[in-house]
């Protein structure tokens, strides 16, 4: 029988209160990118369970079918991104989520300090501290993961101000759920550019920074239709029936299979940042297309 850990507060080390700060208060003014950070860490999940999973399929449990799926709430203000990767076990959270790699840290505000030359989108993701964006955006972050072979998961919950909790839960799928209660700022339907629970906000960005991730990004839409009769034509009185339809908001399609004409400079760069984890854009690219047979 494994010990039951309870739920414990503690404290985030001096650095991560730092940079917990500077993300509270905004030193970036791109706050769009949360949502490209969050995605992109999924997606790592995702590549580590299959890979460990070659060697060991007992890991998958049963599900090999990977995806992201997002949730946006307008009743409780959140918006939820989850995957089914390798998850992370109680010390692994609290390794991970709790600490940040006093190295990388220090050489984050150094770069910070040259920001005048930096890009919010390189500071962001060059250190390895994406996670922490979430915070730009909102009053609290949730985590909920599991690790395969665990009995238990673990929920950790924070609201920027220097300590977090965390503590044991149920859940029954392997995998990481992320839960963002935002700021009053970004969900007003007055400002749908910055209303994080708009799902065509949502999709645009996705596309915008997300469209080669290697794995479907799922999200649901209530789709209206009205009523036929018995001839197939539309019952005009009679109210809207409402369905959910599940839509892959993301291509996975690689630039070699488009044309060149169609892809953009922006588009190059993109790709290649998620295809081999760097930061920088490339020095140069070269498009070329071959045919014949090897």
């Amino acid at each position: 029988m494994t010990q039951t850990i309870h739920k414990e507060t503690r404290e985030f080390q001096a650095e991560t209160k730092q940079l917990l700060d500077l993300m509270i208060h905004s030193i970036y003014t791109n706050k769009e990118i949360f949502l490209r950070e969050l995605i992109s860490n999924a997606s790592d999940a995702i590549d580590k369970i299959k890979f460990e999973s070659l060697t060991n399929q007992d890991l998958l449990e049963g599900d090999s079918n990977f995806e992201i799926f997002l949730i946006p709430d307008e009743n409780t203000k959140t918006l939820t991104i989850s995957d089914n990767g390798i998850g992370m076990t109680y010390d692994e959270v609290v390794e991970n989520i709790g600490t940040i790699a006093k190295s990388g840290t220090k050489s984050f505000f150094e770069k910070l300090k040259e920001k005048e030359t930096t890009t919010d989108n390189e500071l962001i993701g060059q250190f390895g501290v994406g996670f922490y964006s979430a915070f730009m955006v909102s009053d609290k972050v949730t985590l909920i993961t599991r690790a395969p072979g665990q009995e238990k998961g673990v929920k950790w919950e924070s609201n920027g101000d220097g300590t977090y909790t965390i503590e044991e839960c149920d859940k029954e799928k392997r995998g990481t759920t992320i839960i963002i209660t935002l700021k009053e700022d970004f969900h007003a339907p007055s400002r749908p550019e910055e209303n994080f629970l708009e799902r065509y906000t949502i999709e645009n960005l996705i596309k915008k920074y997300s469209d080669y991730i290697r794995y479907p990004i799922k999200m649901s839409f209530i789709k209206e239709e009205q009523p036929l009769d018995a001839e197939g034509k539309e019952i005009e009185d009679a109210p809207a029936a409402e369905t959910v339809e599940i839509r892959t908001l993301n291509s996975m399609t690689p630039l070699w299979t488009r044309s060149k004409n169609e892809l953009t400079k922006e588009e190059y760069q993109l790709f290649y940042k998620d295809l081999f984890h760097e930061w920088e854009d490339p020095m140069e690219y070269i498009h070329s297309k071959a045919e014949g047979t090897v």
